[in-house]
């Protein structure tokens, strides 16, 4: 059966492939755009399906997984910014706050009549600005595709304080819960789930341990 990735993100193709799978990669072509009157989980988990079912229709003979991230901030979604002024306004609401970050999987497999989906959730604590901090990582130009305008991997893990729940949700594809949802349709994980999250390898990890 031939794993199918529903995305371009390089960090979630970095994210899978420690999971010692063959998989191909095939974008999908779904646009986010959010539907008035969902909240966060139900939004994220829309966009991972439709996803994952867009490309399962172009493969119906695959096990397609499809993932989305959001951040929620007071009961409210932050995507992607548009430009860096809106990264810069994204960035300062969440500054020496928490929000909570939900990472979406869906697995969809027409030929076997699969079709799930499930969220996982982290809790991120953002520092405080000291008035340069924030500016310095704008200027870095990471923020601008990664949802609420930060990339934990990356330099923007310097604005991070702390971390409630998996790393990995926060990076945009928590792997326990695509290691479960793939364990469930048949598909054999042969890596040590347990032993990959000692070792985290993938950047920054260490520094966010639990």
């Amino acid at each position: 059966m031939q794993l199918v990735l529903a995305s371009s993100s390089p960090r979630r193709q970095a994210l899978l492939a420690l999971l010692g799978l063959s998989f191909e990669v095939y974008p999908s072509e779904f646009h986010e755009h959010p539907t008035e009157g969902l909240s966060p989980i139900e939004q994220v988990r829309r966009f991972a399906l439709e996803k994952a079912r867009s490309v399962a229709l172009a493969r119906p003979r695959a096990l397609v997984l499809g993932s989305d991230t959001v951040i929620n901030l007071d009961s409210r979604l932050l995507g992607k910014p548009v430009d860096l002024e809106d990264a810069r306004a994204m960035l300062t609401r969440l500054a020496g706050r928490s929000h909570h970050v939900y990472t979406a999987v869906a697995l969809c497999d027409y030929e076997q009549n699969i079709e799930s989906v499930e969220v996982a959730t982290a809790e991120v604590r953002m520092k405080a600005d000291d008035g340069q901090l924030y500016e310095r990582y704008l200027a870095t130009e990471e923020s601008m595709d990664k949802a609420g305008a930060y990339a934990i991997q990356g330099a923007g893990g310097d604005l991070v304080e702390r971390i409630d729940g998996d790393y990995t949700t926060v990076v945009g594809f928590p792997l326990k819960l695509v290691a479960h949802l793939l364990r469930s349709a048949g598909y054999p994980i042969l890596v040590n789930i347990e032993d990959l999250y000692r070792h985290k390898p993938y950047a920054n990890w260490n520094r966010f341990a639990a």
